[in-house]
């Protein structure tokens, strides 16, 4: 596994921390949460917000917020951890970045956890 991360492990991080990748990161996580407060809040400095992430994530100062935990009760009791918004957007960009390498090294008619259309699927 560690080969896959030998590839160009300083564009990967560029590609990362990328204005970029960010916006697209961010449209990810709100995505059917445009009208909760805090991505209304993220959203009204966005431009702001963004290049803030940008920059604790390029002089390597980013320290993600402490999960926010609760119980829900549907229909058994479970314990829930969420993390902050700007949290996700970096989990976003994350992804946005390791899936294309970690897809190479999958099996390629295993369709768990991929990102697949049904043309894939009967092709």
């Amino acid at each position: 596994m560690a080969e896959i991360f030998k590839e160009k492990p300083l564009y990967s991080y560029n590609k990362l921390c990328s204005l970029e990748n960010l916006e697209l990161a961010f449209k990810k996580a709100r995505k059917g949460k445009t009208l909760k407060s805090y991505v209304i809040e993220f959203e009204s400095n966005l431009e702001e917000n963004i290049q803030k992430i940008h920059d604790e994530l390029k002089t390597q100062t980013y320290m993600p917020k402490p999960l926010e935990s609760f119980i829900i009760r549907d229909p058994k009791t479970r314990k829930i951890s969420k993390s902050d918004f700007r949290d996700r957007i970096v989990h976003h960009a994350l992804c946005n970045v390791i899936e294309p390498l970690f897809e190479k090294s999958f099996i390629f008619d295993s369709f768990a956890n991929k990102i697949i259309s049904y043309d894939m699927i009967i092709t």
